[in-house]
């Protein structure tokens, strides 16, 4: 019988990424995410079994009715990759718009919470089903202008932590990846749609991609299940932390 994995976020980016890179691994997939269409086309890409779950995960009736609303064949989740999320915004705290907070928190904390509460009782204990949650280097280390992602991302590594605890004698795995600079559409999110200000941010800085991590979170997946990779951080080789970025000339 195939493994499941449910991918939130999977329209886009790394999301998108995890799901062929799963594909390949034989998973079948249910893919969530807000944009229909996107995840149609993705559907067209698989050679596995797949559903689609169309919500937001900031709102959590949404959450609760579509995840209740799998078919039998997708019930039993072997594998989440709580990937939604979000930055908005690039201020620093004192002109930072509190509509840009909420909707990071929103994303980022919240919608993880409210997708991991539903889908928990979908997973098999005993049996290695895998939880693995998208932090970012932004939750180690924090920087100028980036306070509120940066607290929200912090709270992804502390939830991971305390879920790992509560989730052992269950011994459902517990994990999380922290990436760094990841060449996708974050950018043109947190700037609002200004390409050629999100440009700037990759220009001369030779990125990771939406690949690199998806090939990571399949590793990750793929382990037996006396193995829990549970804190993987990865950077560009051209980074030094979460502000310190070697470009060039």
């Amino acid at each position: 019988m195939k493994k499941t994995a449910l991918i939130t976020g999977a329209s886009s980016g790394i999301g998108r990424a995890t799901a062929l890179a799963l594909d390949k691994e034989g998973f079948q997939l249910v893919l969530c995410g807000r944009r229909e269409e996107r995840l149609k086309e993705l559907q067209l890409e698989l050679s596995n079994p797949s559903t689609l779950l169309v919500f937001d995960v900031c709102d959590y009736p949404s959450v609760k009715e579509k995840i209740a609303s799998l078919p039998g064949a997708f019930r039993t989740i072997d594998l989440l990759i709580n990937n939604a999320g979000n930055a908005h915004g690039l201020d620093p705290a004192q002109t930072a718009s509190i509509e840009d907070w909420d909707a990071m928190i929103d994303g980022n904390v919240k919608g993880l919470f409210y997708v991991t509460k539903e889908v928990l009782p979908l997973m098999p204990q005993k049996s290695g089903a895998l939880i693995i949650n998208m932090g970012s280097i932004a939750g180690k280390m924090g920087y100028a202008n980036g306070a509120a992602y940066c607290a929200s991302k912090a709270a992804v590594d502390k939830f991971t932590e305390g879920l790992r605890l509560d989730l052992l004698s269950d011994q459902i795995r517990v994990a999380a990846i922290h990436p760094g600079l990841v060449h996708t559409e974050f950018s043109e999110v947190r700037f609002k749609g200004d390409t050629e200000r999100a440009a700037k941010v990759y220009q001369g800085a030779n990125p990771l991609y939406a690949e690199d991590i998806a090939e990571i979170i399949a590793f990750m997946a793929t382990r037996p299940s006396h193995v829990n990779l549970a804190d993987v951080v990865v950077m560009p080789a051209s980074q030094g932390n979460a502000s310190t970025l070697l470009r060039e000339q």
